[in-house]
């Protein structure tokens, strides 16, 4: 091996666990989403996905944005440039680990 460092060691804990990445990508998806529509389709209470949202806006990978369609309460969440960068980087250390598995999967067992 030339390199000395496994690729899982570059993994960024907040970017890796599910519902984080699940949020990081459907937000890169849409540009800016709507919470419900997240709690939605990750499956998740609102209380539950509100932490993982103030854990991503904590280390400004998002930014979320409060305001009114008609009379409802709405937040949106928007990807930051800084999580757009992590997102990037965490799918490029998946695709080595990807790699991997598949050069070396023949002899595993």
């Amino acid at each position: 091996m030339t390199d000395s460092a496994h690729p899982v060691n570059g993994l960024d804990d907040v970017v890796h666990q599910r519902v984080r990445l699940g949020i990081l990508t459907i937000a890169h998806e849409a540009r800016k989403v709507e919470f419900g529509y997240l709690r939605d389709h990750l499956e998740l209470t609102a209380g539950n996905l509100s932490k993982h949202v103030d854990v991503l806006e904590t280390a400004g990978l998002v930014e979320v944005e409060k305001g009114y369609e008609g009379r409802r309460g709405r937040t949106w969440i928007s990807l930051t440039d800084s999580g757009r960068a992590a997102l990037t980087a965490e799918i490029g250390r998946l695709k080595q680990l990807i790699a991997r598995v598949e050069t070396n999967g023949a002899g595993g067992g």
